[in-house]
């Protein structure tokens, strides 16, 4: 039976995507586990695999397609030596990887044996054809098991190789409806009950000359997600000039200390600063907090997102439990997954979450910013460049390195005086560093 292949959510926010290459043809045998296709989600470039077997018979959005819409028909697939139906018989849909499970083992749906399909149309379980994938009828005819017995997992109820698997080990399963009902229901969310869209504005006329830059699908959920926190959020700002001398010295004698090899490491200051700010949420958790309607959520792990520039745009890939890694550990992982934000390699569950966000730009020398809060988190951390300053110490002129740091709160959850609160202690650890080894 020809199905249709959706274009899947890859990630939460996403409502569409470019389909930047096939890596299957039209003809071609698609087995499960396969990878069909890239596409470039709103976070980044992703491989989606098949979870159905057959060919695919007719691809209907081509290389390079953009803004195409989540849950759209992207191709058909179809049983081997069955005919491509017409434009007008549109086939149901069938299923797509989540981007979660592109590279983890597919979850195998229990299924039920002796527990006869529900009725459609009227017609009772045993004159009701068995929709089944062909590797689901060669595995039920060599098992022995009565495919009319078995409810499907797939699209529209089909049984696919899943459902014999479990059907083996005498699994239970819950009504097709429900089953059929769930793997949807996130993909579906974007098309349900959609906000009215406002009349788009008529494009300025540039009477200079110029040239265009087409939005990326990165660059729109940007833009996006900015506006809604800049509208939506209150934002609330404390800043505080930091002596950062005993950090750069205890980097440089680690740094000193590390030889080459496979325990070899280069800390940078957004290493401590990571490792500090974690310290920080842990002695003052109740900033690692995101805000909703009925209530304050307070997250239990230190999981701090780490803005990280690429071609287009920005994206914060995260360090889970910050706070219970070493500085070596720390740095080694941003590192990596720096470079993998870069060439668009992160898995989902790296960018997606967080409870806390760092965005340094000492970098670039700025001396001082105010970064926008990344929702639904509560906080953000600006870090500004180190640089030598007179400051008075005892009494008397100095010179001192100081950089300016400035946190950005949600003051529905993180009131002006807890964010005030947060900032002096992160100042604190910053100045007496040697805590960052404890």
């Amino acid at each position: 039976m020809a199905t249709n292949i959706l274009m899947p959510a890859l990630s939460p926010t996403m409502t569409e995507g470019t389909l930047a290459r096939w890596l299957k043809k039209e003809g071609e045998e698609v087995k499960a586990g396969d990878v069909l296709a890239e596409i470039e989600t709103d976070k980044a470039t992703m491989e989606v695999e098949a979870v159905d077997e057959g060919v695919l018979g007719k691809i209907l959005v081509a290389d390079g397609t953009t803004g195409v819409k989540v849950n759209s028909p992207i191709a058909v697939l179809v049983e081997a030596g069955e005919a491509v139906p017409s434009a007008d018989a549109a086939p149901p849909a069938a299923r797509v990887a989540p981007a979660a499970e592109t590279r983890a083992e597919t979850p195998v749906p229990q299924a039920a044996q002796g527990v006869p399909k529900p009725a459609s149309n009227g017609h009772a379980p045993d004159t009701e054809r068995v929709f089944a994938s062909p590797l689901a009828r060669r595995m039920a005819k060599q098992a022995g098991l009565d495919l009319a017995t078995l409810t499907g997992s797939g699209p529209n109820g089909r049984i696919v190789k899943a459902d014999i698997e479990a059907a083996q080990h005498g699994g239970l399963s819950k009504p097709a409806s429900a089953q059929v009902a769930a793997p949807q229901a996130v993909a579906l969310a974007p098309n349900l009950a959609p906000a009215p869209k406002p009349a788009p504005a008529p494009a300025p006329a540039f009477t200079a000359p110029h040239h265009l830059i087409p939005n990326s699908s990165i660059r729109k959920v940007i833009a996006r997600r900015l506006t809604e926190a800049k509208t939506t959020i209150p934002h609330f700002y404390v800043s505080m000039d930091i002596e950062i001398d005993a950090l750069l010295k205890l980097r440089a004698d680690l740094n000193a200390k590390s030889k080459d090899g496979p325990g070899a490491f280069k800390l940078s200051v957004n290493d401590l600063v990571i490792k500090a700010a974690a310290i920080t949420l842990r002695r003052i958790p109740t900033v690692n907090a995101s805000w909703t309607d009925e209530n304050i959520v307070v997250f239990d792990d230190i999981d701090i997102s780490v803005a990280v520039s690429i071609p287009d745009g920005l994206i914060t890939p995260i360090i889970r439990r910050a706070d219970q890694k070493g500085l070596a550990a720390i740095s080694a992982e941003m590192k990596d997954l720096a470079a993998r934000a870069k060439s668009g390699k992160l898995k989902p569950d790296e960018f997606q979450g967080g409870g806390f966000s760092v965005s340094n730009m000492g970098m670039y020398g700025v001396n001082q910013f105010n970064a926008i809060i990344n929702p639904p988190q509560a906080a953000i951390l600006a870090v500004a460049a180190g640089m030598q300053r007179p400051v008075v110490k005892n009494g008397a002129l100095a010179v001192a390195t100081v950089m300016t740091c400035t946190l950005s709160v949600d003051h529905r959850a993180v009131d002006g005086a807890l964010g005030a609160e947060w900032i002096a202690e992160f100042k604190r650890v910053i100045e007496d560093p040697l805590s960052l080894m404890l």
